[in-house]
């Protein structure tokens, strides 16, 4: 059997408090673009575009215009650490192409305290094309 120390023991103590969060969402804190888009706009999240800079085709949300989008690298993730927001219950959307760097810079934020994390489960790049088609 797994035997812990006390630091251990307290990220337990978190992964155990955000379990807990996510299970009073629905979806367990996993959305859609509709869901997203509603976020930002009556929620006041902001979204997170973490590709590594190899997966971003063409612009990231941020250059895109999409509000309250920030470009956050998952390879760099921790050099972005200042845009976030000071009040941990502010919702913050995770995205990405498929959902593995999201997914994890989501488990991140859930330890650093940040009890309003949503992943974006569909294709940043279709909210991309989805906001411009919008905002012509």
């Amino acid at each position: 059997m797994a035997t812990f120390t006390e630091f251990e023991k307290k990220i337990i103590e978190r992964i155990d408090e955000q379990i807990a969060f996510n299970k009073e969402k629905p979806e367990l804190g996993n959305i859609d673009l509709e869901k997203g888009i509603e976020l930002i706009r009556d929620a006041g999240a902001i979204l997170l575009d973490v590709r590594p800079p190899a997966k971003v085709a063409e612009e990231n949300a941020e250059e895109a215009d999409i509000p309250s989008a920030y470009y956050t690298p998952y390879p760099e993730f921790t050099n972005y650490l200042d845009i976030l927001p000071n009040d941990r219950t502010t919702p913050i959307v995770t995205a990405c192409l498929k959902g593995l760097f999201a997914s994890r810079v989501k488990a991140y934020l859930e330890l650093l305290g940040y009890s309003n994390v949503y992943l974006f489960t569909g294709n940043i790049e279709d909210w991309i094309t989805a906001h411009k088609a919008h905002s012509k």
